[in-house]
């Protein structure tokens, strides 16, 4: 599986090298694949996600005890989970219209046939 293209942002948010996030991605995507069986499910996807950013924040935290600047980093994980959140709740949204219009069409297609 190629690595996502956001790779590299993630890297500079934790404090980490390109090659370090790689590597992690890939550990990631491996224990996701061991665990969810295949390469191509919605639960894979999650589980690499999850386990990347877990892994990049306890990388970014072993790390931080050897110089002060890296203190006042964030921890880039609870920005990837959060726009997760974000994106997922715009789907739902959608989902939800999308319901409430074919209720009305069918209510609607239901009050004409009566009619008829």
């Amino acid at each position: 599986m190629r690595a996502p293209k956001l790779l590299p942002w993630v890297a500079r948010k934790a404090g980490i090298s390109d090659e370090l996030a790689l590597k992690l991605w890939r550990r990631a995507a491996g224990e996701a694949e061991v665990i969810a069986g295949c390469c191509d499910s919605p639960d894979y996807f999650r589980l690499a996600d999850e386990r990347f950013m877990d892994l990049v924040d306890n990388e970014s935290d072993s790390g931080s005890c050897a110089a002060p600047e890296m203190l006042a980093r964030q921890r880039a994980g609870w920005m990837w989970r959060h726009q997760k959140r974000l994106s997922q709740l715009n789907l739902l949204a959608a989902q939800n219209a999308y319901r409430l219009w074919q209720a009305n069409w069918n209510g609607f297609l239901a009050g004409q046939r009566r009619a008829a």
